[in-house]
Parts: C-alpha cells; sequence; structure tokens
C-alpha cells in the first residue's frame, strides 16, 4: 500500500523538544527557560482552594473512566504526561515526562524518548513499559475517548527501556501524534486492572506529577500535597507552575450552594458557569472594595459551545422544521437583558470565538467540500450565513410565534383547543431534563412562549446522580449542554458528533445524532492536510451543524467567568486560551483589598 506524504509533513525524522499539527515551528524554541505565560519566580508554598468543575460529588478518583464521576484534576496534578500542551498556541505540546519526540517523515510513527531522570512518587523509575502500559489500559478499560482518538495506532512497540514507539495504520490523522503525546503516565508496578476499572477507588495512588493525594473525604472534597521532590519541577515547561503547597478541590450538587459557600470564604475559586450567578451571584462589600475579584480571563480563548440540545431519537424531533420553530420562541435578547445585564453574547456558531466558526459565505474551496453533500443537508448551507433568531427584547415576540406556527403546520401540527396535534391526535409536548440550579430562570420564560401557541413544556429537575444515569441511557428528550472547543480540532468531534457514537454511554454525543453528511466532513477535518484545508473542514461542518437546527443555541461569556478571593498573584503575561490556574501563587493567607493586593505587589521581589 503507498502512503502518501501529506504537504504539512515536512523532513523532522529527528528527535525534537515539540511536536506541532503541521509540523510548523513551535513558538518556544529548545533553548527556552519558561512559557511567557507564567512568572518564573513565583514563589512555592500557600494553599489555594477551589469548588470541583462537576456538579455533584465524585464516586472515584480516577477520570478515565466513563462510569460515573472521577476527578478531573488528577490529570496533569497527579500523572504528567509525556508531553504538555502550551496555553498560547493553537495546539502545540512540549516534552515533558519525554525528553525529546520523533516523527517519522512519512508520519507513519512517533516516537518518544523516556526522560532517564523520570521518577514516579513512590522513586521507582518511569520506563517505557509504563507507557505501554498505560496507552493499552486506557484503550481496553478507559473512556470512549480513547478508542476513538486512538483507532488509527496500529501498534505500541517498546524498543529501549527508556524508548517507545506509536505505529499508525496511516498518516491521514494531523493530530494523533499530539494526543499521543499528551497521554498520562500510569505505573505498571502500582495500578492494577482491577484498580483501574473501579475508577481507583478512594485510594491514595502513586502518581508521576507534580501533586500526590493528601486526603480524600469521599464524594466531597479531594486534597493535593505539592511533592515537593518531584523530579520535574524546574524543567523549563514547568517553571513558574505548580506553586501552591496545599490544593483542595470542594464538591457542591448545587451551584448556588456553592455561591453563597464562596462567599463566606468556605474556598478561594470558583469557575462561574451561571450567567445570573456570575452578573450579581457576589454582589457586596467584599466585592466592592476587591477582596474579592470577578473577571473574565483567558478572552481569547475559543468559548465552550453550550445550547439546549434536541434528543434526535424522539420523533418528534426528528423533523427539522420543528426544530427551527421551537428554537425561534426562546428569547435570548429578553433573558440577556432581565436576567444578565445585556452582559454575554449570542451562540452563532459550534466553534464560538474562534476562526473555526462559519461566519461568512463559502468560499470556491469550501464549496467543492460541500457539493457532494448537497442532497443530505439544508439548502441554506450553500448560500446563506447562519444567524440565530434576533428579538428587541421587549419579550413580545409575536412576529417569531407566528413564524414557528407556520413551520409546525407545514409539519403536520394543527391547533385542537389550546394544543398543538399532530394527525393521530398526540399533543405537541416535551420534558426538559435539568440536572442544576437557577437554569429554570432561562426556561421559564421559553415555557410561556411555548404555551401561548400550544405547546407544552414540562421541566423536571432531578439530583445529580439521576441527571448521569439518564443521560447516559439517553433518557430525556432536551437537555442543556456544552462542548469544548479546541482551536484544532480532532477526533473528539466524533464523540460529540459522530454516528457511532450516538447511543454509546460513554460519548458527548448528547443529541444522538446520525448524520452521513457530519460524519464525513469530521473524517475529512481530522483528515485536513493544511490549517487552511482544516478551517474549510471547520467551517463547512459548522454551516451543516447550524442549517440543520439541532440545538437551540445559548450564549457565551467574553472569557472564563471567574471569582476568588483576593489572596492570589497572577503572572502579568496571561495564557490565552486557558484561565492558568496553575500559574498563581500565594500573596497573602487572607483577603486583601485592591488597594492593599497592589502595595503588596510593589513590594514583591
Amino acid at each position: 500500500m503507498l502512503f502518501l506524504l501529506p504537504p504539512w509533513q515536512t523532513l523532522i525524522a529527528a528527535p525534537s523538544h515539540a511536536l506541532t499539527v503541521y509540523g510548523e515551528a513551535p513558538r518556544y524554541r529548545a533553548s527556552f527557560s519558561h512559557f511567557d505565560y507564567v512568572n518564573p519566580q513565583a514563589p512555592k508554598g500557600g494553599s489555594l482552594r477551589r469548588s470541583a468543575l462537576e456538579i455533584g460529588g465524585f464516586d472515584h478518583v480516577l477520570p478515565y473512566i466513563d462510569e460515573g464521576t472521577g476527578v478531573s484534576e488528577v490529570d496533569g496534578w497527579l500523572y504528567s504526561p509525556l508531553a504538555i500542551r502550551s496555553l498560547d498556541e493553537p495546539y502545540t505540546v512540549y516534552g515533558l515526562i519525554a525528553q525529546k519526540l520523533e516523527r517519522s517523515a512519512d508520519g507513519l510513527w512517533l516516537r518518544f524518548y523516556i526522560d532517564p531522570r523520570a521518577r514516579f512518587a513512590d522513586g521507582r523509575p518511569v520506563r517505557a513499559e509504563d507507557v505501554r502500559f498505560t496507552y493499552q489500559l486506557l484503550l481496553r478499560e478507559g473512556n470512549l475517548k480513547y478508542r476513538t482518538q486512538f483507532a488509527d495506532v496500529a501498534a505500541v512497540v517498546v524498543e529501549t527501556p527508556l524508548q517507545v514507539r506509536f505505529d499508525f495504520k496511516n498518516n491521514q490523522n494531523r493530530t494523533l501524534a499530539l494526543d499521543l503525546a499528551s497521554l498520562p503516565v500510569l505505573p505498571e508496578h502500582a495500578l492494577d486492572q482491577d484498580a483501574f476499572t473501579n475508577g481507583g477507588g478512594f485510594q491514595a495512588l502513586v502518581g508521576s506529577g507534580p501533586y500526590r493525594i493528601a486526603r480524600v473525604d469521599n464524594g466531597r472534597s479531594i486534597t493535593f500535597e505539592r511533592n515537593r521532590d518531584w523530579w520535574a519541577r524546574d524543567l523549563p515547561v514547568n517553571r513558574g507552575r505548580y506553586n501552591f503547597d496545599q490544593l483542595k478541590i470542594e464538591y457542591f450538587g448545587d451551584t448556588d450552594v456553592a455561591r453563597q459557600v464562596l462567599r463566606g470564604g468556605g474556598y478561594d475559586y470558583n469557575r462561574e458557569f451561571s450567567a445570573t450567578g456570575y452578573s450579581i451571584g457576589y454582589n457586596g462589600p467584599a466585592l466592592d472594595d476587591g477582596r474579592l475579584q470577578r473577571a473574565h480571563l483567558a478572552r481569547g480563548a475559543p468559548q465552550n459551545a453550550q445550547g439546549y440540545v434536541f434528543n434526535l431519537q424522539r420523533p418528534m424531533f426528528q423533523d427539522r422544521r420543528v426544530r427551527q420553530a421551537l428554537g425561534l420562541l426562546w428569547d435570548f435578547e429578553w433573558s440577556n437583558r432581565q436576567m444578565m445585564r445585556n452582559l454575554y453574547i449570542r451562540q452563532q456558531s459550534f466553534f464560538a470565538n474562534s476562526a473555526l466558526a462559519a461566519r461568512a459565505l463559502p468560499d470556491r474551496a469550501e464549496l467543492a467540500l460541500l457539493e457532494p453533500l448537497r442532497a443530505q443537508v439544508p439548502a441554506e448551507v450553500f448560500d446563506r450565513v447562519f444567524e440565530a433568531p434576533r428579538t428587541d427584547g421587549s419579550g413580545l415576540i409575536r412576529d417569531k410565534q407566528l413564524q414557528a406556527l407556520a413551520l409546525l403546520q407545514q409539519a403536520g401540527w394543527r391547533p385542537q383547543g389550546d394544543q398543538l396535534i399532530n394527525a393521530r391526535g398526540e399533543p405537541l409536548s416535551f420534558t426538559f431534563l435539568n440536572g442544576q440550579s437557577g437554569l429554570e430562570r432561562l426556561l421559564l420564560p421559553w415555557k410561556r412562549n411555548l404555551a401561548q401557541i400550544g405547546i407544552t413544556l414540562d421541566i423536571r429537575r432531578i439530583d445529580a446522580a439521576q441527571y448521569v444515569n439518564r443521560l447516559m441511557a439517553r433518557d430525556y428528550d432536551m437537555i442543556v449542554t456544552g462542548y469544548p472547543v479546541s482551536p484544532s480540532p480532532g477526533p473528539e468531534l466524533y464523540s460529540y458528533f459522530g454516528s457511532a457514537a450516538a447511543t454509546d454511554p460513554g460519548s458527548n454525543n448528547y443529541m444522538a445524532l446520525q448524520d452521513p453528511a457530519v460524519d464525513s466532513l469530521i473524517d475529512g477535518l481530522v483528515k485536513a492536510a493544511s490549517p487552511a484545508d482544516m478551517l474549510r473542514h471547520a467551517h463547512a461542518l459548522d454551516r451543516v451543524l447550524q442549517w440543520n437546527y439541532y440545538w437551540i443555541p445559548n450564549y457565551y461569556p467574553p472569557g472564563a467567568s471567574t471569582v476568588w478571593w483576593n489572596r492570589f498573584g497572577i503572572p502579568r503575561v496571561q495564557a490565552s486560551n486557558d484561565p492558568a490556574l496553575d500559574t498563581w501563587w500565594e500573596v497573602s493567607p487572607t483577603p486583601l483589598t485592591t488597594a492593599q493586593m497592589a502595595e503588596r505587589l510593589e513590594a514583591a521581589p
């Protein structure tokens, strides 16, 4: 079989300190001393307590399996990867456990050279066998995403105790080498399959990263302590990072409770996902004098895509006109003005705040991608730029209701009394499954708008454990969900939108979407031969998803909505793609006013 060399693969078959997607030069040379977005003189010590990103408790430690909820921070804090992703480039990785990385000129293999200094927390050396063990364990027992990401790996070969090679089935997956480089390294001698399969339970596992597990309060909190003997603490990729002696993650079953606990000083840092909570939930004297800080960090980062998604397994949602009609009746402008102080931006794309978003008409090259799919995609894909419905914000949307009624009548729904019914006499009624507090405020005005034209919306609130179980079983009509957006997306898109993942309980395809055109465009994006080719496929994919009305697009903030007690130093140059909490350091054990913090930082050496 002949494998053609992609144009993005230049002749780089020599060990390197970094890997980029298309073989272009990385931002940081081999001689770099630290990332630009850190303070290399940041002092070590102190503590930081933060809320978990997940709602509800955790039922095991490891975040690598499908069942239940693990601790996401274990990946990076407890276990280090072969190479670490920089936070001011689209997708570039720099060696950490792997001292050097080597990708063949034909793109058919990738070799890692393990740093001979690399040690696990118990002092045992990291070996190539540990890399193979980790890969095989994740592929066999881990999350579905690993089987999706690494489907094009043919074999993993241990060449020497410090050298391991991954052979590929083809050279078409442009992110595969970087995805493999991002693998954590687990200790073969200290982690058996049974322990992994149950997520490690609540054990203090042996790690390879900058922190150890100090304490576990089952399901409620987990405390990490800095490994002062970590062999990699002075590497350029780690300088100025992992500064806290102690990190504690608190879990809450309710976002309102988490907010109130932060306001009471129960912990230090909260990533706020409620627009209303961020806007008005922290008002008070502490915010006024600066002891409590509120900001949108990483403003240049692509924003997670968030929306109300339809379960396409439900017959009523299989008609595009019904989905479009329901979307017309969610009044973002009114909600943004009345509840969110006009702070938020309407989602127009599945790749918001990034160059991947389709915000102009397709050019000739993109039309060439779309033309073979013409019979499978909406006609608007070819000659219109998608715009989410807009209102004047008054709350009066009679024009939208009339448009929705016309669409629904075309789809076979007709009025009977105060309901819309289909030919079988069944009313247009559905349930929104809700696992978080605060969301009802945004859903109730939509419920009213729907009811006014004869549609019944029930909002059902359930606890976090039930919600996760029903999510995995696709047992809902509608939910709100989000999709992480990468500036250089890859095989993870199969988990979000691919047909093969539609009913897999470990996938994120919560729409249960099975669309051959979407599958084809994901294939093309993953195999794109250049940045321009990747962008064309991303734009085409975005258009097909947009114009099929598979979701009701929500909104996103102008950055990562973050609230914290003002006792931390933050680098002057901040990472563009992430809040980069691991670059912060403690300035004071107690919160300072804005003026006090300025004085303290000015006096610092």
